[in-house]
């Protein structure tokens, strides 16, 4: 009986994170809160508390774009990192008129993703920095961390 009441005990320090890992400097830009749409070419049902994971690859994009230059060049990025916790809020299939709406209204959120009719927008709210980042190696999908 002593034996369950130490594994019980075990398993109660143990917190699972749901993780998802992005490019840098995608990743930092959520931290950073100038970035609050992941699009994707995938869908999830998942919605709730989910961690960001600073993937130790960097994308590198061609663009002459000003604001996409400045906003990638005053970005310090954390590669191999969980970096910051927020809330996916929905997951949302992209239209021509999503596309044309986020481009119109939101040009900042347009050149930081890949926005093709057909992808998926990742809606992001209540983000928030990890003050004691931890050091992981990324995966794919939407992950679990076990932290304890």
């Amino acid at each position: 009986m002593l034996w369950r009441q130490r594994l019980s005990n075990i398993h109660k320090k143990v917190k699972s994170m749901k993780v998802l890992t992005i490019k840098e400097p995608f990743a930092s830009l959520i931290k950073d809160k100038k970035k609050y749409i992941e699009t994707r070419s995938w869908k999830t049902k998942y919605r709730g508390e989910l961690y960001i994971h600073a993937g130790k690859s960097i994308y590198k994009k061609i663009s002459t774009d000003k604001t996409y230059l400045e906003l990638i060049s005053t970005t310090k990025t954390n590669p191999g990192k969980i970096i910051c916790k927020c809330n996916l809020k929905d997951c949302v299939y992209m239209t021509k008129e999503f596309i044309e709406e986020i481009k119109k209204n939101n040009y900042q959120e347009y050149i930081l993703g890949d926005y093709q009719e057909g992808r998926y927008a990742w809606i992001l709210s209540d983000i928030v920095p990890q003050k004691d980042q931890i050091e992981a190696k990324g995966k794919l999908n939407i992950w679990n961390y076990e932290e304890g």
